[in-house]
């Protein structure tokens, strides 16, 4: 009797130990983990999260598999890992545009981009460049604010479509110097870029790793980076700011889980993820796209999370963009 007694008891002990290591999130992964990506295939986004996954898979011993949800400035696929199950298997790899401007844009949004989510890591800044058709006779951003002045309205600048980092970076630019430009929307940064080549348009700020291919062909002139400080992998190209005192928009990449994500969790794939930045060769990979890869505390990416979130929301209102 007694020992049936004690059977009992320790298998009743086992169930809830069982029961608090799940709890505890001890047993995750246990099944295959899903990281969205809310853009298509082929960006500087898309193959930071396919290099992350990677490193994910191999050291947490289940698959991290990469899902491109593309739509609405990257609403669509941020949405869906707001919505998600805190349980660690549905992730977002998203960026400053989907988490600190879109609120301010769209007049209807799915998600709240600061509180419906939990900041996991800062992955990457972007080199945000600001590149002209060689038409434009200008060689540096303040020869081009002087040709500009003397042509309101005339010279178009290109964009990924309305809202975008490439419309806020040029509206900004306006309203820090006083020249007045046409905006061209598309849809992407692709046609964009290529209608700049064109000389369709004249003017795009748009990220290195779509403008500097074509700068080292002599079919775009890079005048300037829009970061506060020099990039290092363009270390002889002066911030727009050394022009334009006060301009400055850094685009950053991060990772993110839906609002609860257990903070063991949390802290596990912060370790993993700031591992995988440390490679040398996904430095590389990342730096040849004009891509910085950075590191972070979760605390670190939150406190950024909201400041950049307060800034963007006024300075969208302020410029007065508004997508309905």
């Amino acid at each position: 009797m007694l020992c049936n007694i004690r059977k009992v008891v320790s298998a009743g002990s086992l169930v809830l130990l069982a029961a608090f290591s799940t709890a505890a999130g001890a047993a995750w992964p246990d099944k295959p983990v899903t990281i969205i990506v809310p853009w298509a295939p082929g960006g500087s986004t898309d193959i930071l999260a396919r290099v992350i996954s990677e490193h994910l898979g191999k050291s947490l011993g289940q698959p991290f598999v990469v899902e491109n949800r593309a739509g609405a400035s990257g609403n669509v696929g941020s949405s869906l890992v707001a919505r998600a199950k805190p349980d660690g298997y549905t992730l977002l790899v998203g960026s400053m545009s989907t988490h600190t401007m879109n609120q301010a844009l769209y007049s209807k949004m799915p998600f709240d981009g600061v509180k419906d989510f939990t900041p996991i890591a800062k992955l990457a800044l972007v080199t945000n460049t600001m590149v002209i058709n060689p038409s434009v006779p200008a060689n540096n951003v303040a020869e081009f604010i002087a040709y500009a002045k003397t042509r309101p309205g005339e010279i178009a600048y290109a964009s990924a479509g309305p809202g975008s980092t490439n419309h806020l970076s040029a509206a900004l630019f306006e309203k820090a110097t006083g020249i007045t430009m046409l905006h061209v929307p598309y849809r992407g940064g692709a046609p964009a870029v290529l209608d700049t080549v064109g000389d369709r348009t004249q003017l795009l700020f748009t990220a290195g790793t779509q403008s500097l291919p074509f700068v080292k062909d002599n079919k775009l002139k890079l005048l300037g980076v829009t970061e506060a400080d020099r990039a290092p992998t363009l270390p002889d190209v002066p911030t727009v700011d050394e022009t334009v005192p006060g301009y400055e928009l850094t685009v950053w990449y991060g990772a993110f889980g839906p609002a609860g994500l257990p903070a063991d969790i949390v802290d596990r794939l912060n370790t993993e993820i700031n591992k995988a930045l440390k490679d040398p060769e996904v430095v590389s990979k990342m730096e040849s796209m004009a891509v910085q890869v950075v590191e972070s505390t979760p605390e670190q990416f939150s406190q950024d999370l909201a400041r950049d979130a307060e800034k963007y929301d006024k300075l969208v209102r302020d410029l007065g963009i508004r997508i309905e």
